[in-house]
């Protein structure tokens, strides 16, 4: 079987803990999630199986949507709930709703983030969670991400006792953005310590959580044997390039990787996916040295 699952992913499991249940389930080991989400966060998974694989940097180049929440007033080792508390900043009255929209829409557009010491990131050959757990400091590399929304999704709660406010957001980014270090750049902007304290990916590589399936509905159906009724076609990862429908003289030379004149193809100066018998077979790109021609950038052959 080959395809695509939006997959439900539950808080409480690694990403790479749903591949491996799915490959018990779907019999095979190509199997290969699109963006990895940290435990402790749920949502949105795409799971390419079997050919789809191929597509894998697909899903995760796309845009992503977030909601979550911030709580203001402290910072943990991890930038969310999981870690330890260390800075404690207690509010004596919470920030106005203006006060705080001002601050989220000062992040719209392309940013520069530090990956948290808790992540996947690697510097010199080690991820930094290893440094982190180890107690050792080290040089984290910048990274340019970009923001197309970031706002507010209910009034601020303010918790006098406790010395802290909180408020649910939604974020759409680009891939690689932390969105704890996101909220914790956020209280940083209004003078405060600040925490991710609870997220849910909602949409990613096209599907939304009214698309996504949960792993008990995948175990029930590979006991049926219905397992290719809950998968989705690879093209769906490829749907944001234009198509050209290729004829059978043209297909034969793209099985071999032929070059292609831009006059039999299209007008279009950009990447384009190429079309036979209703399903895509390669992505294709303007030649950077002979303007006229197009040149494989992905090939889908197996995808029969």
């Amino acid at each position: 079987m080959n395809g695509i699952l939006p997959l439900y992913k539950p808080r409480g499991m690694t990403s790479h803990d749903c591949d491996a249940q799915l490959r018990r389930l779907f019999h095979t080991r190509r199997v290969g999630h699109g963006g990895t989400l940290d435990p402790n966060v749920d949502g949105v998974l795409p799971i390419c199986i079997g050919t789809a694989t191929k597509v894998v940097d697909y899903l995760v180049a796309g845009g992503k949507t977030y909601q979550g929440e911030v709580t203001l007033g402290f910072a943990t080792t991890t930038e969310d709930l999981d870690g330890e508390v260390v800075e404690k900043t207690p509010l004596t009255a919470g920030f106005s709703t203006a006060q705080i929209d001002a601050q989220m829409q000062t992040f719209i557009g392309t940013i520069t983030q530090i990956p948290p010491m808790f992540s996947a990131v690697k510097v010199k050959g080690r991820r930094l969670y290893d440094y982190a757990r180890a107690g050792e400091t080290v040089e984290r590399p910048q990274r340019q991400v970009t923001l197309t929304d970031f706002k507010r999704l209910n009034e601020p709660e303010f918790d006098a006792v406790a010395g802290t406010q909180k408020f649910r957001f939604e974020v759409s980014c680009s891939k690689g953005t932390y969105v704890r270090t996101l909220a914790v750049d956020l209280g940083r902007k209004l003078g405060v310590a600040a925490v991710m304290s609870a997220l849910t990916r909602v949409q990613s590589g096209g599907f939304t959580l009214a698309d996504t399936i949960d792993l008990d509905t995948v175990a029930k159906l590979s006991a049926e044997d219905k397992l290719a009724t809950i998968l989705r076609p690879m093209e769906t990862a490829l749907s944001a390039y234009p198509q050209v429908e290729l004829t059978a003289e043209q297909w034969a030379k793209v099985q071999n990787g032929a070059f292609l004149p831009r006059a039999e193809l299209t007008q279009l100066d950009e990447v384009i996916a190429l079309v036979y018998d209703q399903k895509i077979k390669a992505l294709y790109r303007p030649h950077p040295e002979y303007p006229h021609l197009f040149q494989p950038v992905k090939m889908f052959l197996a995808n029969e």
